[in-house]
């Protein structure tokens, strides 16, 4: 008996027929053509740095910068103190102090490193803020971020294509941004808390000053429903404090500086607790630079987000819309699960604060602290 099934299955067949078989193989070929003619991402080190300061200007463009050349000096002092030490001392680092309550630090690619005010809020010596720079100092040195779009096949070029291309360069940045806001994975993270606690006891902090941020940051934490800010994924943050204390005894590292009343001569910010951080309004510039829509049910009527799995210090956007979802936020919204640091408000100037620093200043200022 024919049925249905088989009269469709004979339309196919002369439906395959129809097209010749010389047509069918070109087809075929053009194909196969078209991928050869696309190949991996290279980024060179110029790329690199033209990358990182797009990137860095849509972060300055989401949080705002600190308005205060002093903060910005001594950042910029204890990361510099530790980047000469790094593998990559060369690259014209540039340390951004964020205008926001919320808790977080950031790592563009090429050397522009960000940290928030409300983090340094929360810090409490300069052994910490060590700790938390040389972390974000190990993603641009290890570039991690470029590696991860380069394993993902996120961005493709054909054969004649350079990034020297506006639209795949726009594209670069805008996967780039996704990435170091949504934080790494986890065998990126590991390797930056391994070789930041390594890199800051090399200078002479010492190494502890990553697990007493990471302490307070627990604490922090304790009162919210889901994941807050950065080194905020449980229950890995167990696992980071087991291998920082293996790795500190293993390795025996043993430099001892911690200047807390050096750090408090310059930083005295006080951490606001997360149900008094004021959030993104409706409607107010997203991550990218589009507006915020609103959805035709309330963030009370949606069924709450997937947290990203993994850890790392830039955990505050997820990739794509997650900021417009969430952009209606609230200091009481972490009681929902909104992640309150994420979505703080940022302020209004968005300018960098220009530094000048000389070795004769990174020489002094490692003598003050007893540095190596």
């Amino acid at each position: 008996m024919i049925t249905m099934k088989h009269i469709a299955a004979a339309a196919v067949l002369v439906s395959a027929a129809a097209i010749p078989a010389a047509a069918q193989l070109g087809q075929i070929g053009s194909a196969l053509k078209r991928a050869e003619q696309l190949k991996d991402l290279q980024v060179t080190n110029e790329d690199e740095q033209r990358l990182g300061e797009a990137v860095s200007q849509k972060i300055r463009d989401r949080y705002g910068v600190v308005q205060d050349p002093a903060v910005h000096r001594y950042v910029s002092l204890v990361g510099l103190v530790l980047a000469q030490a790094g593998s990559r001392p060369n690259l014209p680092y540039q340390f951004i102090v964020l205008d926001t309550d919320g808790v977080n630090a950031f790592a563009a690619p090429g050397g522009y490193i960000h940290i928030t005010r409300g983090a340094l809020a929360l810090v409490a010596s300069e052994a910490e803020l060590a700790g938390v720079l040389g972390h974000e100092i190990i993603h641009v040195t290890q570039k991690h971020t470029i590696k991860a779009i380069q394993k993902g096949k996120m961005i493709q070029m054909g054969a004649n294509e350079t990034l020297g291309n506006t639209e795949i360069f726009n594209k670069l940045v805008d996967k780039t941004t996704e990435l170091v806001m949504a934080g790494f994975g986890r065998a990126e993270e590991l390797e930056s808390d391994q070789l930041g606690i390594r890199l800051a006891n090399a200078v002479g902090y010492a190494p502890g000053g990553l697990t007493g941020f990471l302490t307070r940051l627990t604490e922090r934490n304790k009162a919210a429903s889901g994941q807050q800010g950065l080194f905020a994924s449980h229950p890995e943050m167990q696992e980071r404090f087991d291998r920082i204390k293996k790795q500190i005894a293993s390795e025996k590292l043993a430099s001892t500086a911690t200047l807390e009343d050096r750090y408090r001569k310059f930083i005295r910010y006080e951490a606001k607790p997360q149900a008094g951080i004021a959030g993104v309004e409706a409607g107010a510039a997203g991550l990218t630079g589009g507006t915020t829509k609103k959805d035709d049910k309330s963030d009370e009527e949606k069924p709450p987000e997937k947290k990203k799995k993994g850890f790392g210090l830039g955990g505050l956007l997820g990739p794509g819309d997650s900021e417009k979802k969430s952009a209606e936020v609230t200091g009481s919204a972490a009681s929902r699960g909104v992640d309150t640091e994420r979505n703080a408000k940022g302020g209004a100037v968005k300018a960098a604060v220009p530094v000048t620093i000389t070795a004769a200043d990174i020489a002094a200022f490692k003598k003050e602290g007893n540095l190596k």
